[in-house]
């Protein structure tokens, strides 16, 4: 679950983050995450994933990193 990614979102800056429960996740990730209950995903505007962490405050340091603006979904 390390990639880098360049990200581009032109004008767009705001991404989405929201827990996502481990059991929603494809097998090949769950693997990665044992006893795991919940990751949290960014996303970009159109609803793509663009990242899966294992905390919501890594998932804002990410966002921001990255300069862009994080809000949460619920």
């Amino acid at each position: 679950m390390d990639h880098k990614y360049a990200f581009d979102f032109g004008d767009d800056r705001t991404v989405y983050v929201r827990a996502v429960r481990i059991e929603d996740l494809p097998e090949d990730v769950r693997e990665q995450v044992p006893g795991m209950t919940q990751l949290f995903a960014v996303h970009n505007a159109e609803g793509e994933r663009l990242a899966l962490v294992k905390e919501r405050s890594l998932a804002f340091a990410l966002a921001r990193e990255n300069d862009l603006a994080p809000v949460t979904v619920h």
